[in-house]
């Protein structure tokens, strides 16, 4: 990684989204290892409290929990209010949660698990965050995007798969989806001194995509997985992204191995980010 090290997180507030497991996980042991206070999300309490307990007994310091459903829009709004209760200041919001499903499911809110929880969730849980962090500047909004954001495409006529549904195209698209609003985001926050990042973390060995997953990754996960990286390796480019001292005014860049890189040619069409953010307000109200 260039810049610092181990810059000092000491006196920042983290939120992780999706800290129970993998790149989450490793992510908020990261940064609580720097010194950040780390508030880790998770759908199970118990999960939660035991990874919060293991995050402590690795020497990450103070760790709490948030529960909720972040694939529900009342949970994420539920949250969201805890975490202003709860949190006197935001310094650094990781959009990490995310999922992957090879066949269609609809949430609560009757809306298409994968774009809902991967976008949908980042996209309002930051927007009522935003009074918090822009009110404790610098300020940080790093979200985990991926590399198949370059075989994405925003199809505005059937967002949420309802013709015609691939899990891989979901996820793809859901994906690029990210790196678009991270790119707007950055552009609406121009003149602020909060930043706004997306990041690829790198294949990396977990349990992602096990709850439905294609033939193809049932197939071939086991023999790829002594090849992928670790959740600290995965989780390397996530804590650069949060913490590191030379990115303070780096924004609407995409990162992979710790360094910027080009996104996807379509990650750059203003006008689909545009539009995208228009849709995405009126479906999270």
């Amino acid at each position: 990684m260039r810049g610092a090290p181990h810059p000092s997180m000491a006196g920042r507030t983290v939120l992780v989204t999706g800290g129970t497991a993998g790149i989450g996980r490793a992510t908020a042991l990261g940064l609580a290892r720097l010194g950040a206070h780390v508030t880790i999300t998770g759908r199970d309490r118990g999960r939660a409290e035991r990874t919060a307990q293991e995050i402590r007994a690795a020497g990450g310091g103070r760790v709490d929990i948030l529960v909720g459903d972040l694939s529900v829009q009342s949970e994420v709004r539920r949250l969201a209010d805890e975490a202003l209760r709860r949190l006197p200041r935001i310094d650094v919001l990781v959009n990490n949660v995310g999922g992957y499903w090879n066949t269609r499911h609809l949430t609560a809110d009757g809306r298409e698990r994968t774009f809902a929880l991967n976008h949908l969730a980042p996209f309002l849980l930051t927007h009522l965050l935003l009074g918090r962090l822009t009110h404790d500047t610098p300020a940080r909004v790093v979200t985990v995007s991926s590399n198949a954001h370059a075989m994405g495409g925003i199809d505005f006529d059937d967002l949420e798969g309802e013709r015609s549904y691939s899990g891989a195209q979901a996820y793809n698209q859901s994906k690029l989806a990210n790196v678009l609003f991270t790119y707007e985001l950055a552009r609406r926050l121009k003149g602020t001194s909060v930043t706004a990042n997306a990041l690829h973390p790198g294949v990396v060995s977990t349990a992602f995509g096990a709850e439905d997953p294609a033939r193809a990754q049932r197939l071939l996960v086991p023999l790829l997985r002594p090849f992928m990286k670790t959740p600290a390796r995965g989780a390397a480019t996530s804590v650069y992204v949060a913490s590191a001292p030379d990115l303070e005014q780096v924004s609407g860049r995409y990162f992979a191995n710790g360094k910027a890189r080009r996104s996807g040619k379509a990650s750059y069409d203003e006008t689909t980010a545009a539009r995208l953010w228009r849709v995405s307000a009126d479906l999270v109200g």
